[in-house]
């Protein structure tokens, strides 16, 4: 199966993780899975701040290296949420809770343009030891680290 995946995977964290990881799972080692890496000026709509496109790109092709796969794969630069995922054929999209929506509407887009929708196979988003979910945005914060493990805030003395 030719499946893909995309992300601005920044910081790269478990939640991510899982993901690539059943895209792997997914495709078969005749398959090829795509992962589309947003570029540094749509990524930069984020609310945190991001690191450089090569640096999020080493990291990535570190997590897919350490997946020991027999999968061939490639990674695309993204400039929009949908990338090459509207024109080109292949069989499923890998999506969290949280992105689901958006391949309902690259579905919805395929339609459109006359080619036939994709499978969408949604993980469920990795908790945190809070129970919340792990989100780039609360490891910007300092609420957590890319595993989810609470970090403890020193308290100030006077």
């Amino acid at each position: 199966m030719k499946i893909m995946v995309g992300g601005t995977f920044d910081p790269l964290h478990d939640g991510h993780r899982l993901l690539i990881k059943r895209a792997f799972d997914l495709a078969s080692p005749d398959g090829k899975v795509i992962i589309g890496l947003t570029n540094d000026t749509f990524a930069n709509r984020k609310v945190h701040p991001i690191h450089p496109y090569n640096e999020r790109y080493k990291d990535l092709v570190r997590c897919i290296t350490s997946l020991n796969t027999d999968v061939p794969w490639e990674i695309e630069e993204l400039h929009d949420q949908y990338g090459s995922s509207l024109d080109t054929d292949f069989d499923a999209l890998v999506v969290s809770e949280e992105t689901f929506p958006v391949g309902k509407n690259i579905n919805h887009l395929r339609r459109e343009r006359g080619k036939p929708c994709v499978e969408i196979h949604m993980i469920r988003c990795v908790l945190a030891e809070d129970g919340r979910w792990i989100s780039s945005t609360r490891i910007w914060r300092g609420e957590i680290d890319i595993h989810g493990k609470i970090i403890q805030k020193e308290e100030k003395s006077e």
